[in-house]
């Protein structure tokens, strides 16, 4: 069954895990008209919206609105629609709107190409600047959230213990 969300009014814009540090799972998730769609990500993709996000407000005259502190977090349960591939992004000067299309990950050929799959899911929202400046905001905290790095090798450490290349 294929997965299509539009939303041109979005109540919530958020990205959050489950899981402890190591081993946490990424998601992206939308409230809008009184339903909540959730997406899987990488910590990875969820990184480069907010970096998009970012360079687009960067050029904007500062957003008035502000999403509510603490609003941020995941809704429970999250039941992710799908889990994301490509990811397009851009800013609809005509209503003063971010767009973001997040599209299901797609089947891949012998050669590497992505398989043209109508059945595919998408999500796409339209969100505020002010939406878009809570999201970076949150979504460097989620990120930096993570594990931390090693003083010696500056690879991530696991909770459970660290076998460091450059102290062996």
């Amino acid at each position: 069954m294929t997965v299509f969300h539009e939303f041109e009014e979005v109540d919530k814009f958020t990205v959050g895990t489950e899981g402890r540090p190591g081993a946490r799972t990424f998601y992206l998730q939308i409230r809008a008209d009184g339903q909540r769609v959730s997406v899987k990500c990488e910590k990875q993709q969820a990184a480069a919206i907010a970096q998009y996000l970012t360079k687009v407000l960067s050029d904007l005259p500062p957003a008035e609105d502000r999403a509510i502190g603490g609003a941020m977090e995941l809704t429970q349960p999250v039941e992710p629609v799908f889990v994301l591939g490509p990811i397009g992004l851009g800013y609809d000067r005509s209503n003063d709107r971010v767009l973001l299309q997040l599209e299901e990950v797609g089947e891949v050929d012998e050669d590497g190409e992505l398989v043209e799959d109508d059945a595919r899911g998408h999500v796409r929202i339209y969100i505020t600047r002010g939406q878009a400046a809570s999201f970076t905001a949150h979504a460097a905290q989620v990120i930096e959230s993570g594990r931390i790095d090693c003083t010696w090798c500056a690879n991530p450490m696991d909770p459970d213990g660290h076998a460091c290349p450059r102290m062996n």
